[in-house]
């Protein structure tokens, strides 16, 4: 399927790995001049230069910035700015991990806030007026199911997912009547670089093999219906659809690519 990407310019927050990396690449993919975004300047370097050989042809760019950062956006925006804005987002940095409510600190809690919830108001609320001028554009949010059924060890995490939620549910009502769109994807447990690491920390914490510990956690989660981790490349398309001109009628969505794990009809 043409998703009709040629000619567009997405920015991809924290692309470097997982499923912000899938999601470049498969812009990258379908003709979109994709921004990779990263932390690390090097990092961020040998993602452009990957893509670029997997998808000769391909416009792909690098801009390094901690979006925890207020300064490290501001100068990236200002990034954007010069290139004409952009006409594709994807808020997908975030931020993961397994907290005790009653250990996490406010530190901790401020962290979480600004990585997977202040990230996406900042890029936002400078990118998405100009889409409205322009008459075109994409915003979408990679979200996660935790932010709808929020786990007790991972309070931070699927409290500042549920903000994301509704700061996508709510954007999208400022976009009324102008060809302009704001939706939400929410994965389900994904095998990404974060969550491997997370669950190898946990493993030697445990004296387990990382495996056993991995079997045990989708285990642990009786309603998925895949039975598995989720890989970032399955996440990916749907996220590409939403980025795409042919997802004109989708505005103000909560779209699942959970594997099955929510067990609501919607």
């Amino acid at each position: 399927m043409d998703l009709r990407l040629d000619g567009t310019t997405a920015l991809v927050t924290g692309s470097t790995q997982g499923i912000g990396r899938a999601v470049a690449a498969r812009l990258a993919a379908e003709g979109a001049a994709v921004i990779v975004n990263g932390r690390d300047e090097a990092r961020v370097a040998s993602t452009v230069e990957a893509l670029r050989a997997a998808h000769p042809g391909a416009s792909v760019e690098g801009v390094p910035a901690d979006l925890a950062v207020p300064a490290d956006t501001t100068r990236l925006l200002a990034a954007l700015d010069d290139r004409g804005g952009v006409d594709v987002l994807v808020n997908n940095v975030g931020l993961f991990g397994l907290d005790e409510f009653t250990s996490a600190g406010d530190d901790v809690w401020a962290r979480y806030l600004d990585v997977n919830l202040m990230s996406g108001v900042r890029l936002s609320r400078h990118l998405l007026g100009g889409m409205i001028e322009r008459g075109r554009g994409r915003i979408v949010f990679v979200g996660s199911e935790s932010g709808v059924d929020v786990p007790g060890d991972m309070l931070p995490y699927g409290v500042t997912k549920a903000a994301t939620i509704a700061l996508g549910a709510g954007l999208a009502k400022l976009t009324r009547g102008t060809g302009v769109t704001v939706n939400t994807v929410l994965g389900g447990p994904t095998w990404s670089d974060g969550v491997a690491t997370a669950v190898a920390a946990v493993a030697d914490a445990q004296g387990v093999p990382v495996e056993q510990l991995k079997e045990a956690l989708v285990a642990r989660r009786g309603t998925s219906l895949l039975q598995r981790f989720i890989d970032p490349d399955e996440i990916a398309p749907l996220v590409a659809y939403l980025a795409s001109p042919l997802a004109s009628a989708t505005n103000g969505a909560a779209l699942r690519a959970d594997g099955g794990v929510l067990t609501g009809l919607l």
